[in-house]
């Protein structure tokens, strides 16, 4: 199958699943994660139409957008961030959809220039691993507040990875209680980033907003050197 063809499967079930849902497609924004793909792929997405797309590490961002700086995509970084690449990440991405401690938002924060402001996500944890990335579902409102408070970074709502071990539609429902509590305060704060190529069927009907999907769309990674 070729990657046209794979965008628009993803897509019609996208669309089926928004149907079933009682709810519109178009307001559902399908991130394509590019990790571990050549730059060439991204630039053959756009192509295509695709408008976003997601990176896992930040030497892959870093390196892609660098390479395909006239390419009109929009770059989402989803990975786990350290603080002391909050620069690279601001550097590189239109948004971030893993703040999950006040530390490392400080960070990026700090990393502004001039009047650029950042869309984030607070990134909970729905598992019982402490370990895991994500801040525990009654801490987000609280690192919500302290992102609102950030003048250059724009609180957009939260994100999560459903757990191995629950069923998704159950863990996408405890986020969206998340999301609405923080959009309660922060009426702007509207975004839910979850569900990927296996779960995003229960993400659509828990109302995610936005999706990310990786080799459904892309194939398989290529192997690493």
């Amino acid at each position: 199958m070729t990657l046209a063809a794979r965008l628009s499967a993803i897509d019609e079930q996208i669309a089926d699943a928004a149907r079933l849902a009682g709810r519109d497609a178009r307001e559902i924004t399908r991130i394509v994660v590019t990790k571990f793909h050549p730059a060439s792929l991204v630039a053959d997405l756009a192509a295509l139409g695709v408008t976003d797309v997601g990176e896992n590490r930040q030497q892959e961002l870093t390196a892609k957008r660098g390479e395909l700086a006239d390419v009109p995509v929009r770059w989402h970084f989803i990975g786990q961030a350290q603080t002391n690449k909050a620069g690279a990440i601001r550097r590189s991405a239109d948004a971030v959809h893993s703040v999950d401690r006040e530390r490392l938002a400080d960070a990026l924060h700090r990393a502004a220039e001039n009047d650029d402001v950042l869309d984030v996500l607070v990134q909970v944890n729905l598992t019982e691993d402490v370990g895991r990335g994500g801040v525990e579902p009654d801490g987000a409102l609280g690192l919500a507040d302290h992102i609102a408070g950030l003048p250059s970074l724009r609180l957009r709502g939260v994100m999560a990875v459903a757990p191995l071990d629950e069923e998704p539609a159950s863990a996408f429902a405890r986020l969206r209680s998340v999301a609405d509590a923080v959009r309660a305060q922060h009426p702007d704060a509207t975004w839910i980033s979850a569900g990927m190529t296996a779960d995003f069927v229960p993400a659509i009907a828990a109302g995610a907003t936005h999706l990310r999907i990786g080799s459904a769309i892309t194939g398989p990674r290529p192997a690493r050197g």
